[in-house]
This record gives C-alpha cells, sequence and structure tokens, in this order.
C-alpha cells in the first residue's frame, strides 16, 4: 500500500496542580473596638466598608469568622500584617490561617 501513517496522533498534555488553599481566620476578642476591626480589614484584605462591617460583625456574633482564601505564603503575609497592626495600636486583634479542607 502506501507509506502514510493514518493513526491518529496522541498529544499528552500535563495538567498543573494548583496550590493547596489557606483561609484567613478573624478570632472575635471583647477588647478591640469594631471600628479598629474595620479599619484593618480594609487596609489588609481590601474590603469595602460594608463587606468589613459584616465579617467583623459575623466574628463578633460567631466568635470567628473566615475573611479570605489564598495560597499559603500570600495567607500567611496578611495574617502577620493583621496581627502586626493591632499590635501597634495595642489591642489583641489576632487572624490565623488554617488549611482550607
Amino acid at each position: 500500500m502506501s507509506d502514510i501513517d493514518t493513526k491518529p496522533q496522541v498529544v499528552e498534555r500535563t495538567k498543573t496542580k494548583q496550590p493547596p488553599l489557606y483561609k484567613v481566620i478573624l478570632l472575635n476578642d471583647d477588647y478591640t473596638p469594631r471600628e479598629f476591626v474595620v479599619v484593618v480589614l480594609k487596609a489588609v484584605f481590601r474590603m469595602t466598608e460594608e463587606q468589613s462591617y459584616r465579617v467583623m460583625m459575623t466574628a463578633h456574633q460567631l466568635g470567628a469568622c473566615v475573611v479570605a482564601t489564598y495560597t499559603r505564603d500570600i495567607a500567611e503575609s496578611k495574617t502577620t500584617e493583621a496581627n502586626d497592626m493591632g499590635r501597634s495600636a495595642g489591642h489583641p486583634l489576632e487572624f490565623s490561617t488554617e488549611p482550607e479542607e
């Protein structure tokens, strides 16, 4: 017959795995002023006034609230920045980071 190969070519593509995500959690305390928490949420997490207020109130009512989800480095960086803002102002404001399930 002919020398033409009629088999379809298979192209293998590797799929890039997404990095694991981490949650940044705002923990409620009875000493940090609500207005200050809103300022920190707006500054560090780039939230609007309304979003910041909702997150702050959720943490106040439930004891904790997930603020956002990021890759590990970004989550830890934002957590550190927010905690440092609280400490520098003399408040016990506390954010934590944990893996998303």
